[in-house]
């Protein structure tokens, strides 16, 4: 049974992971989007969106406490200063998986994990979405109130014609 086994180990001991998912880490926030199993991101992910949701108050406590877990000033200075800012209204989910198919070698699951808000082929497609959407109660309502008045308009000068002759 598997009682209270929440972690993936992914095979390696906890000293190994923890450099392992700091390293992926670090290459995410400079990078943006990594190429790697599917395992291995959604290690990532749990290890990760803790560190970007501390990244939203600029402190000098949490600053420390995400180098502490980093071990890269550039990677911190990234998330601290640009990666932040773009996440700022976002509750969570900042990254996102993709699943791209299987390894040609040891036939592994491989996926792009990535930040969410820098991927503009997403951003465009949303967007896209957001402005044809609207209420369907409004589009009833104006086309019931057009549709009589355009036959009312048309009626008038057939009637009118017919009266004439």
């Amino acid at each position: 049974m598997r009682h209270n086994r929440k972690i993936n180990h992914l095979g390696r001991t906890s000293t190994h992971r923890n450099a392992m998912l700091s390293n992926m880490a670090c290459s995410l926030i400079k990078h943006k989007r990594i190429f790697t199993t599917v395992a291995k991101a959604k290690a990532l992910r749990k290890f990760v969106e803790p560190l970007i949701t501390r990244s939203k108050d600029d402190t000098t406590h949490s600053r420390r406490m995400v180098f502490a877990t980093l071990q890269d000033k550039y990677a911190v200075t990234e998330l601290f200063k640009e990666i932040s800012q773009k996440i700022a209204e976002r509750p969570g989910g900042y990254t996102r998986i993709i699943k791209t198919g299987n390894r040609l070698g040891d036939n592994a699951a491989m996926c792009f994990i990535e930040l969410v808000d820098y991927n503009d082929n997403m951003k465009k497609d949303t967007a896209a979405k957001k402005t044809t959407r609207t209420r369907r109660s409004r589009k009833k309502s104006t086309a019931a109130a057009e549709a009589p008045a355009t036959e009312a308009t048309v009626e008038t000068p057939a009637s009118e014609e017919k009266a004439a002759e």
